[in-house]
């Protein structure tokens, strides 16, 4: 059996926050937007659906739980859940905190504006500040 990799894309555009029952979770390195993605830790798979039924369940959970935080933590105007996999197959939902009047709204936020990469100081607090609101609502 395949073991749990990171896809390539993944790992270049994303910091790693913490881990899930199920979904590693993921920060995108782009400070436009709050935004993170979850990937659950299952090898080879692309599609929700492919999951087993119980994995399911536990990813739909887990990206209420994360909305949830999310939505409250940076006080969002709209939450956006989004599975693609256009350009990374390996199955990652994005949670995307948005505001009326960000720079994409109301369209998506993909190929909007360039990534704007965190500052290493505001990466640190922020994925800190992720993760404390994410165990403490646990």
């Amino acid at each position: 059996m395949t073991e749990f990799e990171l896809h390539p894309q993944l790992l270049a555009d994303t910091v790693e926050i913490c881990s899930l029952r199920l979904c590693r979770v993921l920060m995108m390195n782009d400070s436009t937007y709050p935004w993170l993605v979850l990937v659950p830790e299952r090898a080879e798979v692309r599609e929700i659906h492919a999951l087993k039924e119980a994995d399911q369940q536990t990813l739909m959970r887990e990206i209420s739980h994360v909305a949830s935080v999310m939505e409250t933590l940076f006080e969002a105007d709209k939450m956006n859940v989004a599975a693609l996999g256009n350009m990374v197959a390996q199955l990652h939902i994005h949670i995307i905190a948005r505001y009326e009047g960000d720079v994409a709204w109301p369209g998506p936020v993909w190929g909007k504006v360039p990534a704007k990469a965190y500052v290493p100081a505001a990466r640190g607090d922020t994925i800190a500040k992720i993760k404390e609101a994410l165990e403490s609502a646990s």
